[in-house]
């Protein structure tokens, strides 16, 4: 039995030993954890705001007669194409050509008592010069010719006024554009000055799109720009969103902005002229439209997926720090920009913010970080190769 207890005393010493060893040991050190950042870098980049607008025409015009009568024709396809010029209805004008052909027969006789006046007036001068005739009758010879001639020109207005009033009998469009429906038909009575127009023709193209826009943004605009926060985007095109969210093929550009502010809902209204070749945009269409509202220098993009919101509203980052291991700081973000968030402050140029692999990661964590589409090592063969991250001069917005 004691023999026993001395063989087990050396292994109970060791065992002891290595304990104590074990305790005194340094506690082992966690493995950098793997994520994918991106480099904030500045950039230019052009504030935009999309606001919303209806369509319309750009020219718009009341067919009504200028006289009265029976209409004998319609001359145009309702709902199509008409030309500035082209004729649209003709109203029945016996009466007004008959005015017009007596005019005009007023008007040759008058010409002819010019021809008997002249003839007299040279005659008279003649005589006179032989005291054959006194000096009053000459006067009067000479005095008649000049009757005879501002009654020529008298009758020669009543012919212009016959013929104003029977060219009105033949109705044009005032403008080019599309032409509505017909108020009357072959037939029908019309009077002028009458208050119903026979018919609306609509320009198109281009045509116009009204906005509105809040005045406490005008201000902020021109705030900024003062302040040289802002640059000015007066010129670019504005972008148009149709109803189905889609974008129209033309561009815009931006005409005019009211002077007056809607006391009833605090916004002024903007004009844009869009070109509408095919018609796709007709009167009274919804839209939305991008318009510019300004240009910041040096701004600072991140990925939405880069900023983390909490229960409060409270925006934040995950950036890899100069010691390697992550931090979490406040930011102020305004709004979107495409896929990324603007930053107005708590980041700037240079910063490492985290995009991928957050849920792996907690303040003071060593990390390994990887730029984003940075490149990877190849995949083994048969393996499918990774799909691409987006590049970092893409999610800086450059």
């Amino acid at each position: 039995m004691i023999s026993r207890i001395h063989r087990l005393a050396p292994l109970a010493m060791a065992a002891l030993l290595l304990s104590a060893c074990a305790g005194e040991a340094p506690p082992p050190q966690h493995a950098a954890v793997p994520v994918t950042v991106v480099t904030l870098a500045a950039a230019p980049v052009t504030l935009t705001r999309e606001l919303p607008g209806r369509t319309t025409p750009f020219a718009v015009a009341e067919v009504r007669p200028q006289v009265s009568g029976i209409v004998r024709q319609r001359l145009f396809t309702e709902g199509g194409e008409v030309k500035q010029g082209q004729q649209l209805y003709q109203i029945d004008d016996a009466s007004y050509r008959a005015d017009h052909n007596s005019a005009r027969a007023a008007l040759a006789r008058a010409q002819a008592t010019v021809v008997t006046a002249r003839l007299k007036a040279k005659r008279s001068a003649e005589l006179v010069k032989v005291d054959a005739i006194s000096k009053q009758d000459n006067d009067n010879a000479q005095a008649e010719v000049r009757q005879a001639e501002a009654d020529v020109r008298a009758a020669q207005a009543v012919v212009d006024g016959a013929g104003v009033t029977l060219g009105y009998a033949r109705i044009t469009s005032p403008i080019s554009g599309r032409i509505g429906k017909s108020t009357v038909t072959q037939g029908a009575l019309v009077t002028a000055g009458q208050p119903a127009a026979l018919a609306t023709v609509q320009q198109l193209d281009p045509i116009y799109v009204d906005l509105t826009q809040s005045s406490s943004e005008l201000l902020a605009l021109r705030k900024g720009l003062a302040s040289g926060e802002l640059g000015s985007t007066e010129g670019l095109p504005v972008k148009i969103l149709l109803e189905d969210g889609s974008e129209y093929s033309h561009e815009g550009k931006l005409a005019f902005s009211e002077v007056t502010v809607d006391p009833s809902t605090g916004s002024f209204a903007l004009r844009v002229v869009v070109p509408n070749p095919d018609d796709v945009l007709l009167p009274g269409m919804y839209v939305r439209a991008v318009v510019g509202n300004g240009q910041r220098h040096d701004a600072v993009l991140v990925p939405q997926q880069g900023i983390a919101r909490d229960p409060k509203g409270n925006t934040s980052a995950m950036l890899v720090g100069k010691d390697g291991k992550v931090e979490v700081r406040p930011v102020q973000v305004s709004r979107t920009v495409g896929d990324q968030w603007l930053v107005d402050g708590g980041l700037t140029a240079g910063d490492r913010v985290i995009v991928e692999g957050l849920q792996k990661i907690q303040p003071g964590t060593p990390v390994q970080a990887t730029e984003a589409g940075a490149a990877t090592a190849q995949p083994a063969k048969g393996q499918a190769p990774a799909a691409a991250t987006k590049p970092a001069a893409v999610a800086a917005g450059r």
